[in-house]
């Protein structure tokens, strides 16, 4: 059998991602059973919908990166305090992802129809904000004023990178900046609120915090120019969801915005595909052999590598531990999907 590159890679990332999941699998089952708790309501349709959504639940990235963060500084992951913010962030996780299927109008996630396309608009609106309030109510316990201050913060700068966002749908001249703005937004300080407040947890002294706060912000900027890679480049069966979905719903990523930069006659391509919401006039494969002939392609990737190298190097505060090593290795492991 002949072993090509691209399947070394992928051995590579399966390799890296059980290695660093299966550190806390023990926690991370505990998280599960958390989530199921803290779902659990007398209202029959909130029950069946977290429920679903709770079985729907991708890898518990955020949820890990709570867990090593706490047990990098010294601290004990598998307490249930930690483990029960570490659900908290991925019921703010989730609440995300029903609000964005609605905005979207997305019908499926992680091959699964979504909350909106089993349920409805209204209902997934509200389930969304059940489980905000949730998420919030669950924090109260911890008694800690830094900690409501990171929920509140980063709540409030995912809400404005959705209104930001909208603002921008089916523009062709969004920049570079406007667009790392939005994604930092809507992405990164979510990650940065996990490793911050696992790092809380775990008793860490100022320049630690201060390291994984910053460690999960560039880890969130990599993951999100990732995600937006692999739309290009991906299936609909390998990402779970519809590929090339971000351009038919008026988003414009890095790798276009790098081609209109490159090739300006480029716009009128991108605008056709929003304006008309398909890919009959402008296949697909067009818009994705030229953002690889003018390089777009490797510079986004570029762009991810260089915040997941800065992710990397902010681990050099922590001490030397198997979990310092694991989130070292997730930035790699985050941006390889696309190889």
């Amino acid at each position: 059998m002949q072993v090509t590159e691209s399947s070394v890679v992928i051995e590579d990332v399966k390799a890296t991602a059980k290695r660093i999941f299966s550190q806390v699998a023990a926690e991370l089952a505990q998280v599960e059973l958390e989530f199921e708790r803290q779902a659990r309501s007398n209202v029959q349709v909130i029950a069946y919908l977290a429920d679903y959504l709770r079985e729907s639940g991708g890898k518990r990235v955020r949820p890990a990166l709570t867990i090593l963060s706490n047990y990098a500084v010294g601290g004990d992951g598998s307490r249930y305090n930690s483990i029960r913010m570490a659900t908290v962030m991925e019921f703010l996780h989730t609440a995300t992802l029903v609000h964005d299927d609605i905005i979207d109008s997305a019908d499926t996630r992680r091959n699964r129809p979504t909350v909106n396309a089993l349920c409805g608009n209204e209902t997934a609106v509200l389930m969304g904000d059940w489980l905000y309030m949730s998420a919030f109510e669950t924090s109260l316990a911890e008694r800690s004023l830094p900690i409501l201050d990171i929920l509140t913060s980063v709540t409030r700068k995912m809400t404005e990178g959705e209104l930001l966002q909208l603002t921008t749908l089916g523009h062709s001249d969004i920049t570079e900046p406007h667009y790392l703005d939005i994604i930092q937004r809507k992405t990164a300080f979510l990650f940065s609120a996990c490793c911050e407040v696992g790092a809380i947890l775990g008793g860490a002294n100022e320049s630690e915090q201060n390291a994984l706060r910053d460690y999960g912000m560039n880890l969130g900027m990599a993951f999100q120019l990732t995600d937006d890679l692999l739309d290009f480049t991906s299936t609909d069966d390998t990402l779970g969801k519809g590929a090339g979905v971000d351009l038919l719903g008026g988003k414009v990523t890095l790798p276009l915005i790098y081609l209109m930069a490159s090739e300006p006659s480029a716009r009128d391509m991108v605008q056709t595909v929003m304006t008309s919401g398909s890919y009959a006039n402008v296949p697909r494969r067009q818009l994705h052999d030229a953002v690889e002939r003018v390089g777009a392609l490797d510079r986004s990737r570029l762009r991810a590598d260089e915040f997941a190298r800065a992710a990397q190097s902010t681990l050099d505060a922590l001490p030397d531990s198997e979990f310092r090593s694991s989130l070292a290795a997730i930035p790699s492991y985050v941006i390889d999907r696309d190889r």
